[in-house]
Order: C-alpha cells, then sequence, then structure tokens
C-alpha cells in the first residue's frame, strides 16, 4: 500500500515540478518531488493506520444491555446471578462501564416471570439471562419470537425443560448450564452418614419439570442403597406447611431438591423437620448454611461464572447460542453443618469431612 501511494504521488509531485522547468533544475526538482512524496505518502499512512486503530477501538468499545430474569429469591440463584456477573467481568464486559443490567425477580410466579421478559423486550436488551427452569423457559418463548438469544443458568434438565434436543444441542438460539444434582453421590453420603434410615421424602412443586425428573432419577437410584422415596408434591408456597407436616411424619430423613418453591420455603420446613429431630439434606451451600445437614452438592457461584463466559462469547458475536452445546459442572463437593449434625446428635463420618469442600460450626440466618 505504501510503495503505491508514494509511486503516484512522486508521479504527480514530479510533473508539477517540472513545468516550466529547464537543465539543471530538473534533477533537483525531481529530488524535491521525491522528498515530498515520502513525506506525504507517510502521512496518508498513518492516516490510514489511524482510521484502522480507530474502528478496532470502536469495535472493542461496545456496550452491551441485558436482561438478568430471576425465578425466586434464595442463595442458590442469588449466587448464580453473582457469578454470572462476574464470568462476564472476567471476558471484559463489565456492569457499570460496558455492560447495563435490568433485572428483575419473579419471586416464584410464573406470570410475573413471564412478564418481566416481555419487558425486556420492550427495552431492546441484546441478551436474556433466565435464572432457574420457569424463568429460562418464559425468556426462549418471548426471546425466540424477538430473535433475542437466551443464556440460562440453574436449569436441572434442559431436555425435559424442551431447552434442548436429546443430544444436547440448543433447539433455538438458547443455551447455558444445568444445575443437574448428583443423586448417586448424595444417595451414597446419606447412607454413610445415616446407616439405619430407611425412607427419604422428597418434597417438590408439580409444575417444576426439573423436579419431576429428579424425582423419577431418585426413584431409580434409591433401591441401590437401600432406601425407599417417599414423595410430597406441592402447587405453591402456601402448600408447604401442611406438606411438610405429612411427609416428615413418614420418613426417617428428607432430602431437597433445586426446586425453586420448596427453596424458597426451606426456613419453614427445617423449623418444623427440627422438632421432630429429622435431619434435612440440601442440593447446594446455601441451603446447608440455613439449616441443612449437608449436601453433596454445586457451587453456584462457579456455575453462574461458567454461564457468565458463555454469554460473553455470544454477545461478543465469537458463537451464536445455537452452536453451544449446554454444559454442567461435573464434580460434586460435600458440604456440611457441624452446628446441625451437633444439634442432631450425628457425627459425620471422617471420610467425608476430610475432603469437604467447606463446613460450617453456624447456622445462618
Amino acid at each position: 500500500m505504501k510503495k503505491s501511494i508514494k509511486s503516484l504521488l512522486l508521479a504527480t509531485f514530479t510533473a508539477a515540478a517540472l513545468v516550466g522547468c529547464s537543465g539543471n533544475q530538473t534533477a533537483e526538482t525531481t529530488k524535491t518531488a521525491e522528498t515530498a512524496a515520502e513525506t506525504t505518502a507517510a502521512g496518508a499512512a498513518d492516516t490510514t493506520a489511524a482510521e484502522s486503530s480507530g474502528e478496532a477501538k470502536a469495535e472493542n468499545g461496545a456496550s452491551y444491555t441485558i436482561g438478568i430474569g430471576q425465578f425466586a429469591a434464595h442463595g442458590s440463584l442469588d449466587n448464580c446471578r453473582e457469578g454470572f456477573l462476574q464470568g462476564l467481568a472476567e471476558e471484559g464486559i463489565v456492569e457499570g462501564q460496558n455492560l447495563t443490567v435490568l433485572y428483575e425477580n419473579a419471586q416464584a410466579d410464573g406470570g410475573i416471570a413471564s412478564q418481566i421478559v416481555t419487558n425486556f423486550v420492550s427495552q431492546k436488551v441484546d441478551l436474556i439471562c433466565g435464572i432457574a427452569t420457569p424463568m429460562a423457559q418464559s425468556a426462549y418463548g418471548v426471546g425466540k419470537k424477538n430473535d433475542i438469544p437466551v443464556i440460562y443458568t440453574a436449569v436441572t434438565d434442559p431436555i425435559a425443560a424442551e431447552l434442548a434436543n436429546t443430544d444436547g444441542t440448543p433447539v433455538g438460539e438458547v443455551t447455558g448450564t444445568s444445575d443437574k444434582l448428583p443423586v448417586t453421590e448424595q444417595l451414597a453420603m446419606i447412607r454413610e452418614i445415616l446407616p439405619d434410615a430407611k425412607t427419604i421424602g422428597i418434597m417438590y412443586t408439580t409444575s417444576e419439570v426439573n423436579s419431576l425428573s429428579a424425582i423419577e432419577e431418585y426413584k431409580i437410584a434409591a433401591p441401590e442403597y437401600g432406601f425407599e422415596i417417599v414423595e410430597t408434591g406441592i402447587s405453591t408456597t402456601a402448600d408447604v406447611p401442611l406438606a411438610a407436616d405429612s411427609l416428615l411424619s413418614k420418613v426417617d430423613c428428607v432430602t431437597n431438591l433445586t426446586d425453586n418453591t420448596v427453596v424458597a420455603s426451606l426456613p419453614v420446613i427445617l423449623d418444623k423437620a427440627n422438632k421432630l429431630n429429622v435431619p434435612v439434606f440440601g442440593s447446594e451451600i446455601e441451603q446447608v448454611k440455613i439449616g441443612c445437614l449437608a449436601a453433596m452438592g454445586l457451587d453456584y457461584i462457579d456455575l453462574g461464572k461458567q454461564t457468565g463466559k458463555m454469554a460473553a462469547a455470544v454477545l461478543k458475536g465469537e458463537k451464536k447460542a445455537s452452536e453451544m452445546d449446554f454444559e454442567v459442572i461435573e464434580e460434586a463437593a460435600f458440604y456440611g453443618n457441624e452446628k446441625v449434625a451437633e444439634n442432631l446428635g450425628i457425627t459425620f463420618p471422617e471420610d467425608l469431612t476430610s475432603s469437604a469442600k467447606e463446613l460450617f460450626t453456624e447456622i445462618t440466618e
């Protein structure tokens, strides 16, 4: 490029300078023309480079607006949201700098979830993040009609939720991360802590497909560990107190799913279980913090980070959501609450405590 600009300018300057010149003036004039051409060509090259640099800066300085819809208010989903923003930040997309975040919580109401997503669409967001299965379903249902990509997290079974095909590929411009429960690891842990237990109770919301999927997996795996699963379904949080009373009277312990409606009412269940000295096992760290005995669970901040990095790739145009299969965190870790164990007169086996990711010595409210 520089050579062609210089050659063109040299011809132009030489022709102009030679007009009216002759004899000894010609060589000097040609030399002057060469100098002028080099100077002008260099300036032109600098201008081209500056323009290219400006275009790159404009591209790198892109700003984004995203909508984050969270289905319910509880610790694990809050951690997902926190991790999601951290994952974006690690990829250079930072709230308050080049990212505007619209956040809404549906308070475990499917109707509100749909309204939230519709509002995001009206504000022309670049991407929607759906936290938990019902919100993810609402986000995709509305987003696909408006060409807005959806990234989800804390969806236990994306296939059952009709967000992914049976081979794990996306059904459209939608992908994310699954918080699939490590069911066999949980059952093995419960058997080790409670060697004489025979029945495990599970409460679930009948409208949450992620819970229905998890229940079936528990039923299939439980006999291998000598357990019978006793289940009870609810429709809303108002059903929890009576359902808890009924369930707790029939079982040796309770294990909790990632069921959003149940988790939101976990303090009620724990209060009733403690009065009957019935151990309640959680499905992740936050449930153990607030009073569940133990869990073989996931770190939801890590899950959120993983999701944020996927969202960053979509926002930057590196990949489409439809080009990424949903992802899972493969390894579960042991979390235990030693204060709860003390209250129940239970001692954790040493092999669990020695390998624990975290042990808590108090119950947080």
